[in-house]
């Protein structure tokens, strides 16, 4: 138990650590945790260069840490904490980096069609928009539907999907240019019922 530590700043990662592993006690873990819960914080916000996503990388680590740590012999806690959470930001970015890509390519065209100065959309997180915006891809005619895909997810040209298709160039930008119409006049639709 961490209250058989009377003064538990004499003991070191690696006490605290064996201890923690023996008995379970997140209270220990947490203990040692806190001692470098400023490098934690410092090296997500220097990654994920944002408040609130660092602080919540903070605690999934150290949710990570009750699951993985007896799986590991470490040496250097310090030095092994560090190489962790430089490993989880590079994990978040680049699983974020693909779902971001997806939904700024859209969204661009989306805002360069859009003419009013204010519109619900503009007041939807990005999350809340990819949600949407793969909701109402579903919805589209088929044809759209691939052309869509294959434009903005899988990055192919006109002349590309002409060929995967077997569909003229001139269709495959009429349906491209339909299914983005279509697309942004869902989206307003599921707005409106939200704010309703």
């Amino acid at each position: 138990m961490v209250s058989s530590f009377k003064d538990k700043a004499s003991f070191s990662d690696s006490d605290m650590l064996q201890k923690y592993i023996e008995t379970g006690n997140l209270e220990i873990l947490g203990e040692v945790y806190n001692r470098y819960i400023h490098l934690v914080y410092g090296v997500c916000l220097k990654y994920l260069t944002n408040r609130d996503e660092s602080k919540d990388a903070v605690n999934k680590i150290f949710e990570l840490l009750i699951t993985e740590i007896h799986k590991f012999d470490i040496k250097n806690f310090r030095s092994w904490l560090y190489v962790v959470t430089k490993n989880y930001c590079l994990m978040e970015i680049r699983k974020n980096k693909t779902e971001k890509r997806r939904f700024e390519k859209f969204s661009e065209h989306y805002f360069m069609e859009s003419t009013d100065y204010f519109h619900p959309i503009d007041d939807v997180s990005e999350r809340t928009l990819e949600d949407q915006l793969k909701n109402c891809i579903e919805k589209l005619k088929e044809e759209q539907q691939q052309c869509i895909q294959l434009f903005y997810y899988e990055k192919k040209c006109y002349k590309e999907i002409a060929s995967h298709l077997k569909i003229d160039e001139l269709k495959v930008k009429s349906f491209i240019q339909n299914g983005k119409r279509n697309l942004k006049i869902c989206i307003e639709e599921n707005m409106k019922k939200e704010n309703v």
